[in-house]
């Protein structure tokens, strides 16, 4: 099983083994993933596609709940002050194993990054530090070293950039 999808994120998603959490890593870098920097696209500006995308998910919200929702966690990943979320309501269903639920995108987001948080996950959760890219990723490497969300593309277009810069100094 992949962790993004082809038609959700541009660059191919890590092959390796998908743990457990796969759903709410896919479900909170889609929401991320929302805001395009390179295209200078927002799903949450178009109601057409932002309702298409909650009815993928079968979920229900609206634009401007969700926005400070997005932009806060994107901001909890990039290291940048954060703007407060609004009250969202997710509730704890009680089977064999308890689950935080929600129907809303904004609570079934926050309770995704909750479980990932919770089991040390979240620091994999990245924003690529191109300021054309800006992506959201998930860094399956074993040291969680990973920089960029494509090594072929953004990386190497960095990597470019900096040995030009290194050759006009020269």
């Amino acid at each position: 099983m992949r962790v993004t999808s082809g038609t959700h994120n541009r660059y191919p998603a890590y092959s390796g083994v998908v743990s457990s959490t796969a759903h709410d890593v896919e479900l909170v870098l889609d929401f991320l993933n929302t805001v395009d920097v390179e295209q200078h696209t927002d799903v949450l500006d178009d109601p057409v596609r932002w309702h298409a995308w909650l009815a993928e998910r079968d979920l229900a919200d609206d634009p401007t709940r969700a926005r400070p929702v997005r932009d806060g966690l994107r901001a909890s990943v990039g290291g940048t002050e954060a703007p407060k979320p609004p009250p969202v309501s997710v509730t704890v269903e009680l089977g064999e194993t308890p689950e935080l639920v929600a129907a809303e995108v904004t609570g079934a987001v926050l309770a995704a990054a909750t479980r990932l948080a919770v089991l040390g996950e979240w620091s994999r959760m990245k924003i690529c530090p191109a300021d054309d890219c800006e992506w959201a990723f998930f860094d399956r490497s074993r040291n969680r070293s990973r920089t960029w969300c494509s090594m072929r593309v953004c990386g190497n277009r960095e990597k470019a950039r900096a040995w030009r810069e290194r050759s006009k100094l020269s």
